[in-house]
């Protein structure tokens, strides 16, 4: 249950079992259907999440019932509402599992208790948030006056196995474009 996350961990850090053990004892496994909201705009985030199988969505809906997708956490990774779990501030999105997933889930006290007594999760937390930062700028700087086939290609480049990942739809709502366009770009490489 815990081996994904003692892999991550692990992977970077040099760690004792024991301290391990202390890691996983303060996350739990949870299993959630395809779809089910783990985060509602306007909620309070009060959960980090590590995706075992599944995947995860981080996602805006404008006034008009557009959907934005701004992260996907895949397994192995960690994903939640950042900024409101971090400010303790209502969420300005949503946070949804896109299919039958299985998580380990650890409260925001006990994330940050970990933090506090443990050298090695400050590093896995500086990692989170050094990801956060780069996908952004990515996302940001690599978006600007990139034409639909240039998005795609970079994301191919930057992603191999993104869109195995996920649905067009969903791609598309990530790439900023409808799953027409998306279909035909794809069509053309």
């Amino acid at each position: 249950m815990y081996h994904l996350l003692r892999k991550y961990i692990s992977d970077r850090f040099s760690i004792t079992d024991e301290s391990l053990d202390f890691i996983c004892s303060h996350f739990e496994m949870i299993l959630v259907k395809k779809n089910q909201l783990l985060l509602d705009f306007d909620e309070v985030c009060k959960t980090y999440y590590f995706v075992n199988k599944g995947c995860l969505r981080i996602y805006t809906l404008s006034s008009e019932g557009n959907e934005t997708t701004r992260f996907f956490a895949f397994p192995g990774k960690f994903g939640t509402a950042l900024p409101s779990f971090i400010e303790q501030n209502r969420a300005q999105e949503y946070l949804r599992a896109t299919e039958k997933s299985e998580l380990l889930c650890i409260s925001r006290a006990d994330f940050y208790k970990l933090v506090d007594t443990i050298p090695q999760f400050v590093g896995v937390y500086l990692g989170i948030l050094e990801l956060g930062f780069i996908t952004a700028q990515k996302r940001i700087y690599g978006f600007q006056g990139f034409t639909a086939m240039e998005k795609v290609k970079w994301l191919i480049s930057d992603q191999p196995d993104f869109f195995s990942l996920v649905s067009n739809k969903l791609a598309a709502s990530y790439l900023g474009m409808s799953a027409s366009t998306l279909s035909r770009i794809k069509a053309k490489l």
